[in-house]
């Protein structure tokens, strides 16, 4: 947890007549910079020029997207590859009414983002003015805090508390309204000191009782799961996960978010649970008689029906959250705190156990359910164009994702070794979401490769964003699955409505064109033949690159857990077999 910022020995606090007087913009310019931010997104407008006019001369590469929602898309791609706060500014009505999507992303997947959005003069807030939107009314429900400054001597201090607030406890986005006219008022800065917030006390480090009585159950249990969420990776967790589960002899599932935080290609991986999760990790858990949760929430579409999710366990689940615990499913061993210090210390407590009968029935069931689809198939199949970017990339690239079926093969047949290299989102499920946040991971690891793997549909929200991409020169690559649908809409029209097809067929232009125009290199593949050489080709490009590749229109995602069904009631195993 990132802990409370002190006056630096070097730089004692000054005396009040010495500290300097500025102006608003100037002391958000100066505390952003204090707070170690280098990169910035945003689009400007009428009542953030002041603001604008004081970052012309600042040491901050600013961003421009071409639509503030993918600035915030952006910001979020930054904050998951670097594990820093994200930052994205806009103008007030419009400017901040099209963060709300991406802020809502981030609310939902917990990455920490502090937005800061331009208001109308504090005179005139409440009289429908030019431009005015109550932002932090309609903001309220998806941040983890908002705020509006309506006196310029509270500013420096309200923009020190949002990147505390963002980067602290469960993380998430934080929200400061700032009218212009606060902006260019002006006012001693203050030094910098201990941020203490009434109320706000994320609590860090686990009690040691639960912590012993998690062990005791762990080192009772025969048939144990370790379901790990994207909360480890928020909390830098992944080696002490990995100890932790080695030296206790885990088998480990990862829910969307939770991929990259174990090594998928160890033995113990049972790759991702839930509704589009593998046979084998679901059969693990309906079976087994204790599930360790860390970080994850028991989310729907992990959990499937409710009343029958592992129905033999026991339960410890471990979250920064408390508000987390209990939500969804009953814990019989509850532990408050931060995953990195928590798993630590249970590594100290648990023993190592064979659990040999446990581990022979889980690699039965990889055998006889592997992921698999009809690789003899002529025409282009989805999972083999990502199987094939997974051999040319292994564990060297970032993949994100935009939302559908594309994310779920992605999830299945890429295999995530790393934290922060892989990049989705997972509760919202937000279309378009690729290609900006790719934009976002490139800018905050240039070094490097980024790939959206992207739907024609999803690809279809934001690609104006290519035009962001060509003109500050960053190279990301993207895939994409194109099936002339919106894929995971028409299977579920398939599969539940007669295969009534409504309304989800978009017509797409010629993606490598478009690509082009927009001064990208673009590529089409038509051919299972051509698909390695596209990608390589794709690979050893300098500059954006989209490949549009046109695959099997009607290939689902398999295994499905319906609505409504349990986890093992999955849907496609015969299908499975029947390739065997």
């Amino acid at each position: 947890m990132k802990k409370p910022l002190h006056p630096s020995q070097d730089n004692p606090p000054q005396s009040p007549s010495a500290l300097p007087i500025k102006t608003g913009a100037e002391i958000i310019v100066a505390t952003l910079i204090e707070q170690g931010v280098d990169t910035m997104f945003g689009y400007p407008g009428g009542v953030v020029l002041p603001l604008f006019d004081k970052l012309y001369d600042a040491p901050i590469n600013f961003i421009i997207p071409r639509h503030e929602q993918g600035g915030c898309h952006m910001a979020d791609g930054y904050a998951r590859a670097s594990g820093k706060v994200g930052v994205v500014l806009t103008t007030s009505g419009p400017g901040a009414c099209n963060l709300v999507t991406g802020i809502a992303t981030a609310m939902m997947d917990s990455v920490p983002l502090v937005a800061l959005t331009a208001q109308v003069r504090t005179d005139l807030i409440g009289n429908d003015a030019f431009q005015e939107a109550d932002t932090t009314g309609i903001t309220r429900p998806i941040t983890k805090h908002n705020m509006i400054v309506k006196d310029v001597k509270d500013l420096q201090q309200s923009i020190r508390e949002a990147f505390y607030i963002a980067s602290t406890g469960r993380q998430g986005p934080v929200l400061i309204d700032i009218p212009v006219d606060i902006e260019v008022a002006k006012c001693q800065m203050k030094p910098l000191g201990e941020i203490s917030l009434a109320g706000y006390r994320p609590q860090e480090k686990g009690h040691h009782r639960q912590i012993k009585m998690a062990a005791e159950a762990i080192n009772k249990s025969e048939k144990p799961v370790l379901y790990v969420g994207g909360g480890v990776i928020s909390a830098n967790a992944s080696d002490e996960l990995r100890a932790f589960a080695i030296k206790a002899n885990l088998p480990v599932t990862m829910t969307l978010l939770g991929l990259g935080s174990y090594d998928q290609t160890r033995a113990e991986s049972l790759d991702m649970l839930g509704m589009h999760g593998t046979a084998y990790a679901n059969y693990a858990v309906q079976e087994c008689d204790l599930m360790i949760a860390i970080g994850a929430r028991f989310d729907d579409r992990v959990t499937g029906k409710l009343k029958t999710f592992a129905p033999n366990a026991k339960f410890i689940h471990i979250d920064i959250d408390p508000a987390s615990i209990s939500k969804n499913v009953n814990v019989n061993i509850p532990v408050v705190g931060d995953a990195k210090y928590i798993l630590g210390e249970m590594t100290k407590e648990v023993q190592h156990k064979e659990r040999k009968a446990w581990f022979d029935k889980i690699a039965d069931w990889k055998k006889r359910f592997p992921l698999r689809y009809d690789a003899k198939s002529p025409n282009i199949k989805p999972q083999y164009v990502i199987e094939q970017i997974y051999q040319a990339t292994k564990d060297n690239a970032i993949i994100v994702t935009g939302v559908g079926q594309h994310q779920m093969w992605t999830a299945q047949f890429y295999k995530h070794t790393r934290p922060r290299h892989f990049i989705t989102s997972g509760g919202l499920g937000t279309m378009g979401f690729g290609l900006p946040a790719a934009i976002g991971a490139k800018i905050a690891k240039p070094d490097t490769t980024v790939i959206d793997i992207d739907g024609d549909s999803s690809f279809n929200m934001t690609m104006n964003e290519l035009c962001t991409a060509v003109q500050y020169e960053v190279p990301v690559k993207v895939c994409i699955i194109n099936n002339g649908y919106m894929g995971m809409v028409r299977q579920w029209q398939e599969l539940f409505y007669g295969k009534r097809y409504s309304k989800s067929s978009l017509k797409s232009p010629e993606f490598a064109a478009v690509a082009e125009a927009f001064g990208a290199v673009g590529i089409t593949v038509d051919k299972k033949s051509e698909v390695k050489t596209a990608i390589a080709k794709m690979l050893g490009e300098k500059m954006p690159c989209v490949v549009d590749f046109k695959v099997e229109r009607e290939e689902n995602v398999w295994p499905m857990v319906a609505t409504g069904k349990s986890l093992h009631e999955m849907d496609g195993l015969d299908i499975f077999e029947s390739m065997a």
